[in-house]
């Protein structure tokens, strides 16, 4: 069992309610639990289902250099970067339109 922290922005209020039913909501969007990794697993597989135009991340805590890992889903600025076996964030740039 490990330590995981869900944020979802703009995903539906069925993904929500499911993410509830295993995770504590502790602020909008924004889900806790203490779960095994095949529940984890499981969570990421219903958000894959039913994201549609939001967005999600995932992190869990893990035997890394930085003590945990993540995931990201949909579209958002900020992507992760492997950095010699460090994952890191980094963010696109914005959309000018003229």
């Amino acid at each position: 069992m490990s330590m995981i922290v869900v944020v979802t922005e703009n995903v539906p209020p069925r993904l929500r309610g499911r993410l509830a039913i295993w995770l504590l909501e502790v602020r909008a969007g924004v889900y806790l639990g203490n779960i095994s990794r095949r529940v984890r697993e499981k969570i990421w597989e219903y958000c894959e289902a039913d994201l549609e135009d939001g967005n999600i991340v995932i992190a869990w805590q893990t035997n890394t250099e930085s003590g945990f890992d993540f995931q990201t889903m949909g579209k958002n600025r900020r992507i992760p970067v492997d950095f010699d076996g460090l994952r890191l964030v980094s963010f696109l740039p914005i959309d000018q339109k003229s």
